[in-house]
């Protein structure tokens, strides 16, 4: 049995992680601009952006491990939806509202120092280093 064979170098995971991350709120914001669906072009870019949001997630995932990487892309995609939101006014910004968005940031900042520390798992007997 081969090793396993990865898509994305490891470098490239992160980058990879957050513009899915940034794809995420593309796609939230597309749904809601759809009025569910009606609107051709927002359910377009929906789609598109989900499929690609998904897919950046799925090849990020081959590096980081999952529970970091869907809890960064779930909240980079929050803040930045929130974020999103604030600069059309179609919410308002707080400061409390604030604060816990920076708080979100920092622990997307404290897993992926966690990340850079932890050694690459060890393969599994049969199986081959990954490059």
């Amino acid at each position: 049995m081969s090793g396993t064979r990865h898509v994305i170098p490891r470098s490239l995971a992160w980058p990879v992680l957050l513009i899915s991350a940034v794809l995420e709120a593309v796609w939230a914001n597309a749904l809601s601009a759809s009025k569910s669906f009606s609107e051709p072009v927002p359910t377009v870019i929906f789609l598109v952006a989900t499929i690609a949001s998904l897919a950046g997630l799925s090849l990020a995932m081959a590096h980081i491990p999952t529970g970091t990487a869907y809890a960064v892309w779930t909240s980079v995609g929050t803040v930045l939806t929130v974020g999103y939101s604030v600069a059309i006014r179609a919410e308002g910004m707080s400061w409390l509202r604030a604060l816990f968005l920076a708080g979100i940031l920092g622990c997307v900042i404290g897993l992926k120092q966690l990340d850079s520390k932890e050694p690459d798992p060890e393969p599994a007997a049969g199986e081959e280093p990954s490059a």
